[in-house]
């Protein structure tokens, strides 16, 4: 049994991780720690879980002294703000997985730029390994640092990952445009994401700056051998949850569709959370998958 805690627990990220591994037949959840609502229990939070998890979520200053008692430590906080703990948890041996964005670029000068914090480099940011499992299974199985990969990113990666892989788009051409729900600004109280805001209207934003666009490039050059730069636009759009990332590149040859269909399913033939569909997707179909 794996024993486990996690941090940011009540954010809309650290909420689904919660009920995912209090799920899971081979892991313990040992803790769960919230800045905001600490001593209070994750279903005062969330009404849905009474009785499910009822867990008290600890105070952040009081992770350090649970460590000696997990085996992995999940990290669900702002970028910036988990630093102190990764560097903490390392030292005593804790595996780390960090949903945030602090450890998903590997050059510390590209993460300063785009996300105006300066990196405060321990160490580990070199070792880190990026947890998108589809191209990247081994190297997380072996890593102490794993950092997840953002939304956006995740959509685009899985999308253009298996074209790049084979050599058949032109990879200067690439354009990626994605429709997100409101629930991906996170749960901190914005006016931009009110819902008399949001509702009843579509709008792009963070053109040409969303911080998620050098993180896309950097996976994609991995998987194609080449420095890959791309145009991403993102929207929002009045739904609580799900993205849909439309992708675009030019072909270098003649390709039939029946020829894509097989390169995705060949890809991603081992793969069990992948579903290639030949009807158009929806973001409905994969609510809370």
């Amino acid at each position: 049994m794996v024993k486990a805690g996690i941090v940011g627990s009540t954010g809309y990220a650290g909420y689904q991780l919660s009920v995912i591994l209090s799920r899971h037949k081979s892991i313990s959840v040992v803790f769960l720690s919230s800045h905001n609502y600490s001593n209070m229990r994750l279903s005062d939070v969330y009404g849905n879980l009474e009785g499910l998890l009822d867990n008290l979520c600890i105070d952040i200053h009081s992770v350090e002294s649970k460590l000696s008692e997990i085996d992995v430590l999940f990290l669900a906080l702002p970028h910036g703000q988990s630093f102190d703990l990764v560097e903490k948890a390392l030292s005593a041996g804790v595996k780390v997985i960090d949903l945030g964005a602090d450890y998903r670029l590997r050059d510390y000068k590209e993460y300063e730029k785009w996300y105006g914090v300066m990196h405060k480099l321990t160490g580990p940011l070199g070792n880190a390994v990026y947890g998108l499992p589809e191209i990247n299974r081994e190297s997380i199985s072996n890593a102490s640092l794993v950092a997840n990969p953002g939304c956006y990113p995740t959509a685009s990666i899985l999308a253009l990952a298996p074209l790049m892989h084979a050599g058949i788009i032109d990879n200067t051409s690439v354009i990626v445009d994605a429709k997100s729900g409101i629930s991906g600004a996170g749960r901190s109280a914005n006016l931009s994401t009110l819902f008399c805001e949001c509702s009843e209207s579509v709008k792009a934003y963070n053109v040409a700056t969303h911080r998620h666009t050098p993180e896309i490039e950097q996976q994609l050059s991995d998987v194609a051998g080449e420095k890959i730069l791309l145009s991403f636009t993102p929207h929002l759009v009045p739904m609580s949850r799900g993205i849909l990332a439309t992708c675009y590149g030019s072909l270098k040859k003649h390709v039939s569709q029946a020829e894509v269909y097989d390169l995705y399913r060949s890809y991603y033939k081992k793969e069990n959370f992948i579903r290639i569909t030949e009807a158009l997707p929806e973001t409905r179909n994969v609510r809370g998958s």
